[in-house]
């Protein structure tokens, strides 16, 4: 196949692949450090959930490989599978980060980048300078599609990841052209992942899979592997066969310059960010109008259609399926329980008569006068109605802020697992990952966790 690939292809392999660590802006070096911190944080308190313990088992054991450690267990694994069962591990909460352009950016890129290097011996300016051109492919590479893609029922993280798993690798491996188009192609023709997954450990299985299959692209196409080179404008290519409307290099062009991974969203409840406005929202009703869960007749939940067919599971019967249920959540903010602890989403949380009965009080409908961050809350009570509009879509303004948050986030998903001093450890070796060895401190501190079985 020739890479002679004129058109959206190239285009945004060359705005990627040029990504050097001196050029990157100080502001979009902290929120890679932010994102690799916060991965961490949530791999680790995945990795003795049950989807995990499942793929060490029937993936990872008996395949004799040990050239990746896996994050908070003691095996080791082939990188293709560590980068699954990591990425796997990191979206089990489906706590891990967010953004407006793509879904989840940072858990199908780090668990490839890692593995990767770990195998390569690289450095951390390497790895943090990787990480932006991966979150920056697979994020142009939404906006490049648009809503369309999503809405026709793909998952963007498994699909836009795997290309940002592939760029993020190609960096890492200082790929030429032809070798990055021969990886996009390869990332192309394995992007796959279906919405119907949501509220399933398949969702999650999505995320590693888009990382192994990201790090496979890039392996094979150093190795000489040909692909189609022009994957997403070629006629019944990635464009054409995944609802994508524009892939022209024009439409690249008029993207803004910035670099995207500064507008990551971190979760702060361990639920679906769609749920998030109508969690704060709740919370606004709560605190500032005094509306106590007694006192509610009816609430009104409006939010944009593209909602009701990802988090709008009416009766949730299990924790996961609670996540991705906007009646459920609301209720939980409502009834003052902690959304931003993972283990408020059992099953058992969902069976409560007294999360039922509110539940049941919550309708959802869809309007298109609030965009998809946005939720729009009316509480009906005995002494009247009072309405609450919030956006959970804007970036932090303050990233000192937002790093003491996710820290105190990070610790308290680490610490179980990790103990206080290996934790703050692991924390402060992601915060000065540009110096010299402080990768490999990473690496040791954050996989082989004694005392797992």
């Amino acid at each position: 196949m020739s890479n002679d690939a004129p058109g959206a292809t190239r285009a945004l392999v060359n705005r990627v692949r040029g990504i050097r660590y001196e050029e990157i802006p100080d502001e979009a070096r902290e929120v890679a450090r932010h994102c690799l911190l916060d991965f961490l944080g949530c791999a680790l308190a995945g990795s003795d959930d049950p989807l995990t313990d499942i793929l060490v088992a029937q993936v990872a054991a008996g395949e004799g490989g040990s050239q990746a450690g896996l994050i908070g267990r003691p095996e080791r694994a082939t990188l293709q599978t560590a980068a699954l069962i990591n990425g796997a591990a990191g979206h089990a909460l489906d706590f891990d980060d967010t953004h407006t352009a793509m879904g989840h950016p940072s858990v199908p890129v780090i668990p490839a980048l890692l593995a990767l290097a770990e195998s390569r011996d690289a450095d951390g300016r390497s790895v943090l300078d990787a990480l932006v051109a991966g979150i920056e492919m697979e994020c142009r590479l939404g906006l490049l599609c648009g809503q369309e893609h999503y809405a026709a029922g793909f998952h963007s993280t498994a699909t836009y990841g795997t290309f940002g798993a592939a760029a993020a690798c190609a960096h890492l491996l200082d790929l030429d052209e032809n070798a990055w188009l021969n990886a996009m192609g390869l990332a192309g023709t394995q992007a796959a992942g279906l919405k119907s997954a949501f509220g399933t450990m398949t969702k999650p299985f999505h995320a590693g899979r888009a990382a192994s299959a990201g790090l496979l692209s890039a392996q094979l196409a150093e190795g000489g592997f040909t692909a189609q080179s022009a994957i997403l404008e070629v006629e019944q290519g990635f464009a054409a066969t995944h609802a994508c409307k524009d892939p022209s290099a024009a439409a690249l062009e008029a993207q803004p310059d910035p670099l995207l991974i500064r507008d990551t969203l971190f979760k702060y409840h361990a639920a679906c960010y769609l749920t998030h406005a109508a969690i704060e929202a709740a919370k606004l009703l709560r605190g500032q109008h005094g509306v106590a869960p007694d006192d509610v007749e009816r609430v009104d939940v409006e939010v944009h259609p593209m909602l009701l067919g990802v988090c709008n599971i009416q009766e949730p019967a299990t924790g996961l399926e609670g996540k991705f249920s906007l009646r459920a959540t609301t209720a939980l903010s409502f009834l003052d329980r902690d959304t931003g602890d993972p283990a408020l989403f059992r099953d058992a949380t969902m069976a409560e008569p007294e999360v039922v009965a509110l539940r049941d009080r919550i309708t959802v409908s869809s309007t298109t006068e609030v965009t998809p961050t946005q939720a729009r809350l009316t509480v009906l009570t005995p002494g009247g109605s009072v309405q609450e509009l919030v956006d959970a879509g804007t970036p932090a303004k303050d990233l000192a802020d937002q790093g003491r948050r996710i820290v105190d986030k990070f610790r308290t998903l680490a610490t179980a697992r990790l103990g206080n001093e290996r934790a703050d450890a692991l924390a402060a070796a992601v915060h000065g990952i540009d110096e010299p060895g402080a990768l490999a401190d990473v690496l040791r501190l954050a996989c082989g966790t004694p005392g797992r079985a």
